[in-house]
């Protein structure tokens, strides 16, 4: 007899109310994820799988599309959202208090109200602080898409400019103190340095359409 076969009685027994589980000696690690079962961390049904995303998103030929992700400040509290449209590389960066859904939620929101119909979707990684997604679906029109898990390629412009944006608030950085204006400073910056995809112009001239 395996140990496994030990352990499927055991579950099969706390399934039915049993208690005959609470004589292990690591309860805590029963019910632990096993080799081959699938992932369920940061698992929520109903989200759109980015390959349900519009074929025109890929093609970057239409403005409005964005993708976003948060930054993690050292202390692993205090972190920012980057936001970034694929065709421009237009750039908003908006200080949070906390990396979880009611910050996002909320900075999400603002971000949309400011600059008004520039947003047709948003493809986003997997992330528990983005799981109240449908609130801003619901206020806004905006749809949401999501990478494959671990794909980080998949949001290749937003992960190409946070590596940007690192040069500013590198690894290790405490982002505790940072403020919405040296957010908007830094994201001044990044939108108005020229760029050899855009003809050498800025990100800033390109999405607001000036010559």
């Amino acid at each position: 007899m395996s140990k496994e076969t030990i352990y499927r009685y055991l579950r099969a027994d706390r399934r039915q109310g049993g208690d005959l589980w609470q004589n292990l000696r690591i309860v805590s690690k029963f019910g632990r994820k096993r080799c081959g079962s699938p992932a369920t961390r940061g698992r929520l049904l109903g989200k759109r799988h980015i390959s349900e995303r519009p074929k025109q998103v890929e093609l970057r030929k239409q403005q409005g599309h964005w993708e976003g992700h948060t930054v993690m400040g050292a202390d692993q509290r205090h972190c920012i959202l980057t936001l970034v449209e694929r065709v421009t590389g237009f750039l908003v960066i908006k200080k949070l208090k906390a990396r979880n859904m009611a910050e996002v939620t909320r900075a999400m929101l603002q971000t949309i109200r400011q600059l008004e119909a520039r947003f047709d979707t948003i493809t986003l990684d997997n992330g528990t602080e983005f799981h109240d997604y449908e609130t801003v679906e619901n206020r806004t029109g905006v749809e949401f898409y999501f990478a494959t898990p671990y794909h980080s390629w998949e949001r290749g412009t937003n992960e190409n400019t946070n590596g940007l944006i690192r040069q500013y608030l590198p690894k290790g950085m405490c982002l505790k103190s940072l403020t919405q204006a040296q957010c908007n400073h830094i994201a001044n910056h990044l939108n108005d340095r020229p760029r050899q995809r855009l003809g050498f112009k800025t990100p800033a001239e390109v999405f607001f359409g000036r010559s």
